[in-house]
């Protein structure tokens, strides 16, 4: 069976994010890039897959800038096989839908595509599903844990409410939650033969897909965006006058 992971580097979570005003658009060079955590918990469900002999091939599939390299060979090291590394500057700003089209179209000789269910920059949780309506598979959303059989997926879904079991034949996409997978470090003989393993670069000619903002029925346009203004203290009332103050504060703002 092969299996695909999807791959994407993000801002570091416990650093400071901003939007770049220019773009309105995540500010990405302001912080450290690394793998999205939730990521190398896929990872994990891969290396686990692979260790018990259902997985014999593992790819890394990822879409972003050519310093995503970095993020690639990490995960690299923790499961794949090989990535194939998806760089083209028609693609910088992509929706979910370009995303998608494109991811889908580089991972559709997948039997089992695994991804994460939400990333933390975006939280859009819909690649998955858009790349299971374009290639025209099941997708199993938010599974805590997988089991995988001859041909065939089952995965155990929690909601509010309900503890579902889903089962679909392969080929079949899989978005996993944080509890599905534990992230482990890679150890130094891992890192060592992650340089050795092949990373195709692939562009949108290579790939035959017209995709990106140029490409998308519609998109959203940035009219202006400010840095948000610095908060300002609060009035205060206090001694003999404060009840009458606040009252009068209250009564200003119609709110008694």
């Amino acid at each position: 069976m092969k299996v695909v992971v999807l791959v994407k580097q993000v801002p570091d979570t416990y650093e400071k994010r901003s939007i770049a005003l220019d773009t309105g658009m995540l500010a990405r060079e302001a912080s450290e890039n690394i793998v999205d955590e939730i990521d190398e918990r896929v990872c994990a469900v891969a290396a686990e897959l692979k260790k018990a002999g259902t997985a014999t091939e593992v790819v890394a599939v990822t879409m972003g800038p050519a310093g995503a390299d970095k993020a690639i060979r990490k995960v690299l090291a923790l499961a794949a096989d090989s990535a194939v590394h998806i760089v083209d500057d028609g693609l910088a700003g992509s929706d979910m839908i370009q995303t998608a089209r494109v991811l889908a179209e580089a991972a559709k000789d997948a039997d089992l595509i695994l991804s994460g269910a939400e990333s933390t920059d975006g939280g859009g949780g819909m690649v998955p599903a858009m790349m299971a309506e374009i290639l025209g598979r099941a997708h199993i959303p938010y599974a805590d844990s997988i089991e995988v059989a001859e041909g065939s997926v089952t995965a155990v879904t929690n909601t509010d409410t309900q503890k579902l079991t889903l089962s679909a034949a392969t080929p079949v996409v899989v978005s996993l939650t944080e509890k599905a997978g534990e992230p482990k470090l890679p150890n130094f003989k891992s890192i060592r033969e992650a340089k050795k393993k092949d990373i195709t670069v692939t562009s949108l000619a290579d790939l035959g897909v017209a995709a990106g903002p140029g490409a998308a029925y519609v998109r959203n346009v940035m009219v202006s965006a400010a840095e948000r203004p610095p908060k300002e203290a609060g009035v205060k009332v206090s001694g003999d006058t404060a009840a009458t103050e606040l009252v009068d504060f209250l009564a200003t703002r119609h709110l008694i």
